[in-house]
């Protein structure tokens, strides 16, 4: 029960890797706050959480936008723990073909919102002189690869987190990133099922020949929260399976969160 007596928000918890840090997170001991714009699949990640004994209130908000992450935080109250894992990439592309709005929308989600989150749990962490901020980058964000919106954006939350361990480690607050290779979760399962060859040819760029699993990401998370960590401060750690060490990349493909 490393992260026992603890409450946990987190964003992107419908589904993947915000879902199981969740999840972990409660096993572990965190109370938690589950933040996704998919009310229907986050109540699932709150049931789940309770199923297994753990407490959990799952809240509806856009973490893109100043009122929603306001109200959010005045329901959950003080928090110990913050995970900025909510992410987009819809829309992206390469920069000929990426239109302003999609890019908005990118770093809005991705950047804006990791912004956001970290000054409104600042405000209890600051009092209490405690705190753990664990912000999910990218491997996209250490080499180019593609996705020009995402990847700026992902760039950001590195630059961002050093800023915040920087400013507020004198106040006993800690700030970390992850960068995730490729994650197998159950919607990136399905779509290499129907793109088999571009599975092999992604495959090809890890020294293991596999993809990651979310429970990767979520494992380097409970170590990040826990006190297991205390001197590790605006850190970026790659979970790539080797990815970075094999440069350069055998070809530019997308590399998913």
């Amino acid at each position: 029960m490393q992260l026992s007596g603890r409450r946990a928000f987190i964003t992107g918890t419908s589904a993947g890797i915000g879902r199981t840090i969740a999840v972990r997170f409660a096993e572990e001991g965190a109370e938690i706050i589950a933040v996704d714009l998919d009310a229907g699949e986050n109540e699932r990640t709150e049931a789940l959480i309770h199923a297994r004994g753990g407490r959990c209130t799952a809240i509806t908000a856009d973490v893109s936008v100043e009122d929603d992450v306001i109200a959010a935080f005045r329901r959950a109250g003080d928090v110990d723990l913050l995970v900025n894992n909510a992410a987009s990439a819809a829309g992206d592309d390469r920069i000929p073909e990426l239109s302003g709005d999609a890019w908005d929308k990118v770093l809005a989600v991705c950047l804006k919102s990791v912004f956001l989150c970290t000054r409104e749990a600042l405000i209890s962490m600051r009092l209490k002189r405690r705190g753990v901020i664990i912000n999910v980058s990218s491997v996209n964000a250490l080499v180019g690869i593609n996705l020009a919106a995402y990847t700026a954006a992902k760039g950001g939350i590195l630059a961002f987190t050093r800023l915040t361990a920087a400013h507020h480690a004198a106040e006993g607050i800690r700030a970390n990133a992850i960068c995730p290779g490729t994650i197998l979760s159950e919607s990136s399962e399905r779509y290499y099922r129907e793109h088999r060859e571009l599975e092999a040819e992604l495959k090809a760029l890890y020294p293991g020949g596999s993809f990651g699993k979310v429970e990767d990401i979520a494992s380097c998370a409970v170590f990040l929260a826990s006190d297991a960590s205390s001197f590790i401060n605006g850190a970026e750690i790659p979970v790539d399976g080797g990815l970075l060490a094999t440069r350069p990349l055998k070809s530019l493909l997308p590399i998913t969160k």
